[in-house]
């Protein structure tokens, strides 16, 4: 246990540092936009008096570090800055960032589920039809875009002439789930499914490969000659030990749903974090631009540290390195 607890402690420590890091990356890459937030702030009229005005009381003419330093003290506050529309940019990203979690979450839920099946599936039928078929399926699913897939799943699944009437093509306003799970759940199924199959092609390769070598471990051949049921075997002993590899993939491709939730948001007309970054890209408006990046950074550092720490609490061989 204490083992346990050291490893667990040294991923934490390293979280506020990469968080660090990131926010100076973050920063310090921003700094280059061509855009100038005190135009931006007081409009295209304004004159070279008043922006040097407006300048010099915002620090924006102050060296880098210094602005830094400052934009790292409002950040600890909970202060991201100012957008054009002079909103700060915190109360846009609260409203925007619990959306595309859940779209992200729910996406991963979907190709573990997925994975699961069909990995295992693969497995226990290796070099049979069932899995040169997944394999197919897999191969397919990790090669397909998810904005493209999107695209599909709106042509055939939902409102749009010649598609199946099942789902909204376009998502005019976002429900939350304790508002109203039917129409939560009927308005996130087309988007999270967009962002889970090119996922779970990837994942179903890495279970299939997994739940294999397990399969021609020693203690498998000598449970199934005890008499233990390959069903039992494999749910209680080769799962286990299989699902090790597969999480710590799974950190990775948080990260790659959290970017592409951005596209499909877009595609699907979701209000949320994709649709925040596109809004300020298109107004040259930089805080609102560096607070959605920043998040989405953050979000992305914190889930890879859980999967770190889940990868610890399963693999009882690294808890003695």
């Amino acid at each position: 246990m204490t083992t346990l607890l050291r490893l667990i402690g040294r991923r934490l420590i390293a979280l506020p540092i990469m968080i660090l890091g990131v926010t100076f990356l973050v920063f310090f890459v921003m700094s280059f936009s061509p855009a100038d937030p005190a135009r931006l702030a007081l409009g295209e009229s304004a004159s070279p008096e008043a922006l040097a005005a407006y300048r010099a009381e915002h620090g924006l003419d102050d060296p880098l570090l210094l602005r830094y330093f400052r934009f790292l003290g409002g950040l600890v506050q909970g202060d991201l800055g100012t957008s054009a529309g002079n909103v700060p940019v915190t109360e846009f990203i609260s409203k925007a960032f619990p959306i595309t979690l859940q779209l992200t979450l729910v996406g991963l839920v979907l190709a573990v589920l997925i994975s699961l099946v069909l990995g295992v599936t693969a497995a226990l039928y290796r070099d049979r039809w069932p899995d040169q078929l997944i394999r197919v399926l897999s191969i397919a699913a990790l090669a397909t875009p998810s904005f493209w897939l999107a695209l599909l799943l709106i042509q055939w699944l939902s409102t749009v002439p010649g598609g199946a009437g099942l789902y909204p093509a376009v998502i005019s306003e976002w429900v939350p789930f304790r508002v109203d799970p039917g129409i939560w759940i009927n308005n996130i199924t087309l988007p999270a499914l967009a962002l889970a199959i090119p996922v779970a092609g990837s994942l179903t390769r890495v279970v299939r490969t997994s739940v294999v070598e397990e399969l021609d471990r020693d203690y498998v051949r000598t449970a199934i000659g005890a008499g233990i049921p390959m069903p039992v075997v494999v749910a209680r002993n080769v799962l286990r030990n299989a699902l090790i590899t597969p999480i710590t993939v799974l950190g990775l491709r948080v990260g790659y749903m959290m970017g592409g939730a951005v596209i499909i948001e877009i595609i699907f007309n979701i209000q949320a974090m994709g649709q925040l970054i596109l809004d300020g890209v298109t107004r040259n408006d930089v805080f609102l631009v560096q607070g959605v990046t920043l998040t989405v950074a953050i979000a992305f550092i914190v889930i890879n540290i859980i999967v770190d720490v889940l990868y610890v609490l399963v693999n009882p061989r690294i808890r003695t390195v």
